[in-house]
């Protein structure tokens, strides 16, 4: 155990709260509908400097949050801006919903998941009010890090834009 042991071609299936995922090995997706943004660039230390590990911010387009690998939820925190999953392949995935957003107390933000809870990639873990996020000055970037310190492949580039449930990168 580590970090939390110790503190997507998709299609949109909103009726059934997730979206398609074609899982391979190592692969981890896109939890939201946005555009990809580079870690270094978010300015917040923790994020921008990979103090957590590597990974990839995605500035959603939607409020719809979906679970970015297959595996167990180890942390899901109250206020509903961050979820740790271990997944099947071992890897630690920490999922952070904007910037300082804990600040919150959990206004604007629904979980729909349980700490210990599994999931399949493309699992709807909650909904956010990304315009009451915005309005009371929170950053919505969303971060995707990998806690374990397995090494980044095959990073989708800054900017592009991605789906709910696509391959964003691998973990190896």
């Amino acid at each position: 155990m580590g970090l939390f042991s110790k503190l997507f071609k998709s299609e949109e299936n909103t009726a059934a709260g997730k979206v398609s995922v074609s899982e391979e090995k190592g692969c981890i997706y896109s939890p939201v509908n946005g555009k990809a943004v580079a870690l270094e660039t978010l300015g917040d230390g923790m994020f921008s400097e990979k103090i957590l590990g590597d990974g990839i911010a995605v500035a959603p387009s939607e409020g719809n949050f979906y679970a970015p690998v297959s595996g167990t939820l180890e942390t899901v925190f109250p206020t509903g801006h961050a979820y740790g999953i271990q997944s099947e392949d071992g890897i630690e995935i920490l999922l952070h919903i904007g910037i300082d957003t804990v600040a919150l107390d959990g206004k604007g933000f629904q979980t729909h998941v349980k700490q210990g809870q599994q999931v399949k990639a493309g699992d709807l873990l909650g909904t956010v009010d990304l315009d009451a996020v915005k309005k009371a000055g929170y950053r919505v970037e969303t971060m995707i890090i990998v806690t374990s310190g397995n090494e980044i492949a095959n990073r989708i580039a800054a900017d592009t834009e991605v789906k709910a449930g696509e391959k964003v990168f691998e973990a190896k």
